[in-house]
């Protein structure tokens, strides 16, 4: 495995806690495997596999409130076979008849550095070495390449990234350390119809986030 950084800047960010059901209510600070998504963007294959060790919070955290206009419902899976199989159908939805304004406390102008080591599976990808994928992905992320554009939670919280060089080198992160509670750290796809959320006691210390390996003790269903 090697370790790669990255820096994930926005101007908004929400990491929304499962236990608020209608409201979107952020973590404090980006989860593990928000992170883990961005990693992604940049560079996904059947033969890795991205684990987020520690995330830096870089400035202060600062929060607003906001309301947005959402769709209640989604596209129906039965008209959508349907249209497969007759060729045609209307699969939209009426925005004005479907509308709804929910609240949300967001993050504002956030900026963080996430560490993550690039695992490779030498049996997903026969005849192939580590060395072929970490320089895919130093090379897309330095040209800032990617998939999917990384975002910060939400979809339309889109975050800029930069790969960093020498994390030693980098200005520190915040000065500020406290209990963060009970965090989701990710989905266990074990049983992939039914996924379910895994999670792990956080603490910000002096600024950092240490993530505990998935398989430890300190994550649990």
């Amino acid at each position: 495995m090697k370790t790669y950084c990255l820096e994930l800047t926005g101007d908004f960010a929400c990491f929304t806690r499962p236990e608020m059901k209608v409201e979107r209510v952020s973590y404090d600070v980006m989860t593990p495997s928000a992170a883990r998504a961005c990693f992604e963007a940049i560079l996904w294959k059947p033969a890795i596999r991205w684990h987020v060790r520690k995330i830096e919070v870089l400035k202060p955290i600062r929060w607003i409130n906001l309301r947005r206009n959402e769709v209640a419902s989604v596209v129906s899976t039965r008209n959508v076979e349907t249209a497969m199989k007759n060729g045609t159908g209307i699969l939209g939805l009426n925005i004005e008849d479907d509308r709804q304004q929910r609240a949300g406390l967001f993050l504002r102008d956030v900026a963080y550095r996430v560490h993550a080591d690039l695992e490779f599976f030498s049996e997903r990808d026969p005849g192939a070495h580590a060395n072929k994928y970490y320089e895919m992905f130093e090379r897309r992320a330095n040209r800032g390449q990617c998939v999917n554009q990384p975002y910060l939670g939400c979809r339309e919280f889109a975050a800029y990234f930069r790969l960093v060089a020498d994390a030693a080198a980098e200005p520190t992160p915040i000065d500020e350390t406290r209990e963060l509670g009970f965090m989701l750290h990710d989905l266990d796809f074990t049983k992939p119809a039914d996924p379910q959320p895994r999670f792990f006691r956080a603490r910000l210390e002096n600024g950092a986030v240490n993530v505990p390996d998935w398989n430890s003790e300190e994550v649990r269903g």
